[in-house]
């Protein structure tokens, strides 16, 4: 397994384009079989679990062809409604094609899908979505199938905001007959690209962004080119890393509105966030920062996001004062509190509940990144530590994190990958 090799004690300065978001781009690739011509998708991030998508799509029978960020797919002669299981193992995302394959060939197969160990997250909610349209529902040996011989509009209440159901449910509704109505949808950024992509593939969405869908099923969608908005969380994670260590970062392709959670804590104690023109962000960092306990609980959109919980968590470390996180969305996300621990860090942690002692030194130590956001939390604090910090699980943290040793040492980081 590779290593990332993290050196402390430098200042980041300069700027930086933000890739396209992994998190919408996984659903909108799976979202693409729906089509009846090609689809030309532009801004898709080199990714791990990229990769591992376009190898499900790849499975099923579609045609795919790369080059940089722009992918086209043509699913025309999707002819398998099973994914194989080695794949549905690797990427949780995976469980995405079940909504298109249900709606495209009335069937789909899957079994449980694997991905970061960050707590129970079962897909019986996405099921129930799905059986609500119609589908039948069999269970067999840890393998799941649906089958329907036509999908039906309905209206459907989502007992959590689980975003992963609500796209599943959008995009089988596209292909439904009549009208779908989703309550207590998930309202995140990734949601609104999902619909606005459909859109343009012919369907009628109407809500998204809001707790209350509406999908109005076409009996065909057509091919379209279309681009992925950027990557919130990857901003985030350097917009972090700068106020962790001083210095100014300008990012660029960067929708300031899709990150309410994050600027309005960094400013709370002393750093200055500036949206500039377009779809650009100023962060300017102090090199001290004053006594000021800070709480955060992590929450749906338009919450504190679970997935910049740990990144924040290791910025907290340069705060003094006593700070509290309260992880609300996933029961396992403070394994990372751990791996801080062996730099130094004092932190009190159980399963849902942190109290982070800041302000206090961080030692160079060898750490291991036990999920993505575990593992750029703990690059995060290795540029903050003294010496050098070496962070086994260098493919976890790719796959969130395209180029993550390249982009950081053009600011002046020193930070290695082997």
């Amino acid at each position: 397994m590779g290593e990332f090799v993290v050196r402390g004690g430098r200042r980041i300065d300069g700027r930086i384009t933000v890739h396209g978001a992994k998190n919408a781009a996984l659903p909108i690739l799976a979202a693409s079989l729906l089509a009846s011509s090609p689809v030309t998708l532009y801004d898709i991030p080199r990714l791990r679990d990229v990769d591992v998508m376009i190898e499900v799509l790849l499975a099923l029978g579609a045609r795919v062809e790369r080059s940089g960020t722009t992918v086209w797919i043509d699913p025309r002669d999707i002819h398998t409604y099973a994914v194989p299981a080695e794949l549905m193992q690797k990427m949780r995302a995976s469980i995405f094609v079940l909504g298109p394959l249900l709606a495209r060939l009335g069937r789909a197969s899957a079994i449980q899908p694997g991905g970061c160990a960050i707590g129970d997250r079962p897909i019986d909610l996405h099921l129930y979505a799905l059986t609500q349209l119609g589908a039948q529902l069999t269970e067999e040996a840890g393998s799941t199938e649906l089958v329907a011989e036509r999908l039906r509009g309905a209206q459907v209440h989502l007992t959590y905001p689980s975003v992963g159901a609500t796209e599943n449910l959008m995009m089988a509704a596209a292909l439904a007959e009549g009208e779908t109505r989703i309550r207590n949808a998930a309202m995140e950024p990734e949601i609104v690209d999902l619909a606005q992509f459909l859109e343009r593939m012919g369907a009628v969405v109407r809500g998204a962004g809001t707790s209350d869908i509406r999908i109005v099923g076409q009996p065909t969608l057509t091919g379209t080119d279309y681009q992925i908005i950027p990557d919130r969380i990857e901003a985030a994670t350097y917009a972090l890393a700068v106020a962790a260590t001083g210095g100014r970062l300008v990012l660029e392709n960067c929708i300031a509105d899709h990150l309410p959670g994050l600027w309005g804590r960094l400013r709370e104690v002393g750093v200055d966030v500036r949206d500039g023109e377009g779809d650009v962000v100023e962060i300017v960092a102090p090199d001290r920062y004053p006594v000021r306990p800070i709480s955060v609980h992590t929450g749906p959109y338009p919450g504190f996001a679970t997935d910049m919980q740990a990144q924040f968590m290791a910025f907290l470390l340069k705060v003094p004062g006593v700070h509290l996180i309260s992880e609300r969305v996933f029961e396992n996300r403070l394994g990372h509190a751990r791996e801080l621990r062996r730099l130094g860090a004092q932190i009190i942690a159980d399963q849902r509940v942190a109290l982070i002692y800041g302000g206090k030194p961080l030692r160079g130590a060898a750490v291991t990144a036990g999920d993505l956001r575990a593992g750029a939390a703990l690059v995060i604090a290795g540029l903050m530590a003294e010496g050098e910090t070496v962070i086994s699980g260098r493919e976890v943290i790719e796959r969130g994190y395209e180029q993550l040793d390249q982009n950081l040492s053009q600011l002046g980081a020193d930070v290695v990958a082997r």
